[in-house]
């Protein structure tokens, strides 16, 4: 990675039972952020499987970057049930430019490190966090 700020190994672990639903890792969302010392990516916080996409979104700070995972239900537009793995780069436009810029710089060695998740998606103020305005980004891929 350009910054030097590598994923732990424990999150790579995490993530692939996460992916598969295993226990005890089979959370509803997962809040990474960059360790205090800047030198990896690391949980900062999860979510138990009774959680909403709400409760998700209430647990990103309104002034710092953070990166979220969140296992999707919802159902496609012809009505079938379904289900996908959706990463938020979370830059608000409040945060330190110092903050957005190790964020955006880390993002990618983030991403090819979480194989298997279906939609990207960066948000920088609330709306576009919005459960609708996600419902619309996934339906669209």
């Amino acid at each position: 990675m350009s910054t030097g700020v590598t994923v732990s190994d424990t999150l790579i672990s995490e993530f692939n039972s996460f992916k598969l639903k295993k226990e005890p890792f089979n959370h509803r969302y997962y809040i990474y952020k960059i360790s205090d010392d800047g030198t990896e990516i690391v949980v900062d916080t999860f979510g138990e499987r009774s959680k909403t996409y709400d409760d998700f979104v209430a647990c990103l700070p309104p002034n710092e970057c953070r990166y979220g995972l969140f296992d999707l239900d919802y159902e496609t537009a012809d009505g079938r049930p379904s289900s996908k793995l959706i990463f938020i780069a979370w830059t608000p436009d409040t945060a330190k430019i110092k903050n957005k810029m190790l964020y955006a710089g880390s993002k990618e060695g983030l991403k090819s490190s979480l194989v298997g998740v279906g939609v990207h998606l960066q948000a920088t103020d609330m709306s576009e966090l919005e459960h609708s305005h996600i419902i619309n980004c996934v339906q669209r891929i």
